[in-house]
């Protein structure tokens, strides 16, 4: 759950999850890009997709956003919810090749090339390495495949990741797809939705966050410090009170450095989670004396707030969270 997450073409916070056969092999090939350090040259648009899992929904979520969701042959993603209308059922309806995953939730190397895939994506560079059991760049290009890690996934280290790396994902696929104009529709009204809301809470005190996972099964063992997190917080007007507490994307924290935080506000990220409100009641119960448990200041969250195309939702609901007076008007 804790790796780095559909949308209209021309809006990122609405879902147009339709299957298209635009950008089929013609006009625009062969694509070059180079992607972790190697050189991944595309000959026409893939059509057979497979998506490894690395807890994420980052690449699912964004090649259902470009319409291409009839490309994928088996899907392995999934958080079971989204902030975004549609995308939840959209991605349950993806054939997901019936196969069945190692101890890691992924894709086994026999599995995976008995798949036929003319593209694999994987979030990070996990999905790629021998020593867990995958197919690796070489083992895929044996039977015609491409590989593409996300951004920030080569080196499997997310905690520098920020929104701009949602939009490379985005404008990567367009180009491998041969639907880069979609891809910068996608971008743009996420830039224009963010900007809007950034500058609704310009100038204002920003209030000190806490990012918790609802279940983990230890309250404090994962508590997001840096990435797309923090990029998601302060372009909504708040700073996340964690941040110094590790160098890495998540920081694993005592109960009494929990405790001695003003916490002024929660973001409750959840993964298959039937009640992910009683992870902030839980809390606020549990520290009284928080700012944010005297105001029950939360919001749930799943998708938006990681790698994807509607990383503007979340931007938009924690800024109506901490700045609700900014939006009277709308």
């Amino acid at each position: 759950m804790l790796c780095l997450a559909t949308a209209a073409c021309g809006s990122s916070s609405s879902s147009s999850d339709k299957p298209s056969s635009a950008g089929a092999s013609g006009p625009g090939y062969p694509v070059t890009l180079t992607n972790c350090g190697q050189t991944v040259t595309i000959t026409k648009a893939p059509s057979r997709v497979v998506l490894m899992n690395g807890a994420s929904v980052a690449e699912v979520s964004s090649l259902l956003a470009l319409g291409l969701g009839d490309r994928v042959v088996a899907n392995t993603q999934s958080y079971d919810r989204s902030e975004v209308k549609g995308r939840a059922d959209a991605i349950k309806a993806l054939p997901t090749g019936n196969v069945k995953l190692n101890d890691a939730s992924d894709i086994p190397r026999e599995t995976m090339l008995g798949l036929r895939p003319d593209l694999v994506l994987t979030p990070t560079s996990y999905g790629l390495d021998a020593k867990n059991g995958v197919a690796t760049r070489k083992d895929l290009t044996s039977v015609g495949a491409n590989a593409y890690v996300s951004p920030q996934g080569c080196d499997q280290d997310t905690s520098h990741a920020t929104i701009a790396d949602s939009y490379q994902l985005l404008r990567d696929l367009g180009k491998i797809f041969n639907v880069g104009d979609r891809a910068e529709k996608i971008v743009k009204a996420s830039q224009q939705a963010i900007d809007a809301t950034s500058a609704k809470v310009r100038g204002k005190k920003a209030p000190r966050v806490m990012v918790g996972f609802s279940n983990t099964g230890d309250d404090f063992s994962y508590i997001a410090a840096n990435g797309v997190f923090n990029d998601i917080i302060a372009k909504a007007g708040g700073t996340n009170a964690f941040a110094s507490a590790s160098k890495g994307p998540f920081a694993n924290v005592s109960k009494e450095k929990v405790a001695s935080e003003p916490v002024d506000a929660l973001v409750v990220i959840s993964y298959k989670d039937p009640d992910p409100a009683a992870y902030a009641r839980k809390l606020f119960k549990e520290f009284p004396q928080w700012p944010a448990a005297k105001t029950n200041r939360f919001v749930v969250l799943s998708d938006s707030i990681y790698q994807g195309p509607s990383n503007d939702v979340a931007v938009d609901r924690i800024a109506r969270m901490l700045h609700p007076e900014a939006f009277t008007n709308g």
